[in-house]
């Protein structure tokens, strides 16, 4: 997990929050890449830093639907977990859909995994269909109605084992056809259709900060119309919509979703802090690791953004 590592050649400042508590109110976490295995002492690390969520990513589909790998998987993550404070969201793999027989008996293992790991929050990517029409718009309709279906379900299962879903606003990578997810407030209504009290929204600020500029409307609108189906915010930056010639040193052309530190971007924190300083979800930093600075560095950075009047 060398991304997470801090490496200091003088000890930091701590951050500054009044009376030695944690930064936001102990809402500031931050994401461990996919493919990466944390150790104690770097989770201690990050504690120091003032983070108290991390986000943890799942095993793939096929190890979630069997029961004795997901056991040794979570036992392992919980070993680590042990001597540390920090809370965990666990993130759904990507292609996770439900709605059907194989992925319906992931979803069941991912739940399980998170019981194990005492995860309060599991992300998942819902609506990741096109935007239709004619009979393929029947289809796309009857895959949906199948993934609500399995969501209801599972919200009443995840309600009784203290677990709360969040149903993350998708964007495309690079410029391409849209999907139902990439509207945040699609996912809003989703939300409320499934009406359980376990299942809310993770808003992606990043990905709103691209889909709001396809649209055509202000991110700080439609934050301002889901804020009160939130349960997790997903903060990360990137550059919007280009649609001109060049690409900064750096950044990948044309790539739209590129998960850089808040404040690297064009993102619109002070437009949007007083939504994100008055609610009380998590604030989840995920930045992606070519872009990732020192944690210490990132979490004064995104406090000072975040908090910013």
């Amino acid at each position: 997990m060398s991304e997470v590592t801090v490496h200091r050649t003088r000890t930091p400042e701590p951050i500054d929050t009044g009376a030695g508590e944690r930064p936001l109110g102990g809402r500031l976490g931050l994401d461990v890449p996919r493919e990466t295995w944390p150790t104690a002492p770097e989770l201690k690390r990050l504690e120091a830093c003032g983070y108290a969520w991390i986000q943890m990513h799942a095993p793939p589909v096929a190890m979630l639907g069997d029961p004795v790998s997901v056991q040794r998987h979570a036992d392992c993550l919980r070993a680590v977990l042990a001597p540390t404070s920090l809370r965990v969201v666990l993130h759904a793999p990507d292609d996770l859909s439900v709605g059907t027989r194989e992925h319906d008996r992931a979803f069941a293992g991912l739940l399980d995994y998170a019981v194990m790991i005492g995860a309060t929050l599991v992300v998942y990517h819902a609506a990741c269909f096109p935007v239709a029409e004619g009979p393929a718009a029947d289809r796309v309709e009857d895959r949906l109605l199948a993934e609500e279906a399995s969501l209801r379900r599972f919200g009443a299962r995840a309600e009784q084992a203290g677990v709360r879903i969040a149903i993350e606003n998708l964007a495309p990578t690079y410029p391409g056809p849209p999907e139902l997810a990439h509207a945040p407030i699609f996912v809003r209504d989703l939300v409320r259709r499934i009406g359980s009290p376990a299942v809310g929204m993770a808003f992606d600020l990043g990905h709103g900060h691209v889909t709001t500029q396809l649209s055509g409307v202000a991110l700080v609108d439609v934050l301002a119309a889901t804020v009160d189906d939130v349960i997790l915010f997903h903060v990360h930056d990137n550059l919007g919509v280009r649609r001109g010639p060049g690409t900064p040193p750096g950044i990948v052309p044309l790539r739209l979703d590129l998960h850089l530190p808040p404040g690297r971007g064009m993102v619109p924190w002070r437009a949007i802090a007083p939504h994100l300083r008055t609610h009380d979800a998590p604030l989840l930093l995920e930045v992606a690791p070519a872009h990732r600075p020192d944690p210490l560095r990132l979490a004064t950075v995104g406090v000072e953004l975040l908090t910013r009047s």
